[in-house]
């Protein structure tokens, strides 16, 4: 088979990552993260995942084990431009229904006590703790995950890439779609805008001064 070719030649060794820049690397590891082919059954969700952005998955409804339940739910959401109807049962969490869409960006540090921020997606427009949201109350809602962040807002994953915001990685998704949610809000944020902004994002690693010098070169400054 014949080798491919990667744009930009010899050059693109300059970032660090051999054949391929630091964007197209980070493109590329959420691509494989946002990838929601197939059935699901899992945690009260049954689903099949829309095979393209627009269209729309139709789901089973569905309980924990794959039986039918009573009290199950159909509701229909737009993650990252993909619509999903999904069954999910009363208690079932909006996190949940993510991871098990594909979404794995979407994290818990906390386990569900809304402390760490590590599952903040932006939902209609605001940011959300989404371990804190049960997924039945999100019906119709247009939701943008990290794996969205790094299509439409590219220019924040190269500063965070660039400025070392990350160690472990666990929390960075929670923080990239808050720094996303402050900037379309606030496309000339303030340092004391960024610090309030992620104030409820928690990073074990402490790479907490990285992050604002990445949100203010995104915002080009």
């Amino acid at each position: 088979m014949a080798e491919k070719k990667q744009p930009g030649g010899e050059g693109s060794r300059e970032g660090g990552l051999g054949p391929i820049s630091r964007r197209d690397f980070a493109i590329g590891s959420v691509a494989i993260l946002s990838a929601a082919g197939g059935d699901i059954r899992a945690g009260g969700i049954v689903q099949r995942a829309a095979p393209v952005p627009g269209q729309t998955a139709r789901a089973e409804p569905g309980s924990p084990g794959g039986q039918i339940s009573d009290s199950s739910r159909i509701i229909q959401l737009t993650v990252n431009k993909w619509k999903f109807e999904v069954s999910v049962e009363p208690e079932t969490i909006l996190r949940d229904v993510l991871r098990q869409l594909g979404f794995l960006s979407v994290k818990d540090m906390c386990n569900g006590y809304g402390a760490c921020g590590s599952c903040t997606v932006i939902m209609d427009g605001r940011p959300i703790l989404s371990c804190l949201t049960l997924a039945v109350e999100c019906n119709g809602a247009v939701i943008e995950t990290a794996e969205g962040v790094a299509e439409s807002n590219p220019r924040l994953i190269d500063a965070y890439i660039m400025n070392n915001c990350m160690q472990c990685g666990y929390c960075t998704p929670g923080f990239v779609v808050t720094a996303k949610a402050l900037l379309d809000r606030k496309p000339k944020p303030t340092e004391q805008d960024i610090r309030e902004a992620l104030g409820g994002n928690i990073c074990r690693c402490g790479t907490y001064p990285q992050h604002i010098l990445a949100v203010l070169e995104a915002a080009g400054d």
